[in-house]
């Protein structure tokens, strides 16, 4: 039988597309003489005739790209889809600035006592609450001019 016929009854009995059905090279006489699906299936449980994997989308490109991405690069504003706002989450940034200036006035405090004092460690406390301060400088600069005040 015609080697087209054999691979669409293997593809048939296996269950596959005509791509996926591979033939052992060194048995072509062997498949030639197949006439029934019943032969096909004596082929296939004896190794001539087999399914072969499915081919998978590669991820190299990906990685490549991540890596390049990683080390800051392909992220101009082209490839940007949304605004600054969406790209970022609000609240992580609000939470890392506000840790940071509690923080910062926990080490003035520790560092300068006197100085957190006459500022009012609660009283920054709670303006870095109602996000008064812009970052550490800010507060720094605050809790200095207090302290020059008094």
């Amino acid at each position: 039988m015609d080697l087209i016929k054999v691979r669409r009854i293997a593809a048939d009995v296996l269950g596959v597309g005509l791509q996926r059905v591979w033939f052992n090279p060194d048995e072509n006489v062997r498949i030639k003489e197949v006439m029934t699906k019943e032969d096909v299936r004596e082929l296939v449980s004896e190794g001539i005739i087999k399914k072969r994997k499915p081919q998978s989308q590669s991820k190299g490109r990906t990685r490549k790209l991540k890596e390049k991405k990683k080390k800051g690069r392909k992220t101009g504003s082209g490839k940007r889809k949304g605004t600054k706002k969406t790209r970022t989450q609000k609240k992580k940034n609000w939470m890392s600035r506000v840790r940071a200036q509690r923080k910062m006035i926990k080490e003035l405090k520790e560092k300068d006592p006197e100085a957190v004092k006459k500022a009012g460690y609660s009283k920054v406390y709670r303006m870095i609450k109602g996000n008064y301060f812009k970052g550490k400088k800010y507060i720094q600069a605050y809790v200095e001019g207090k302290k020059g005040a008094a």
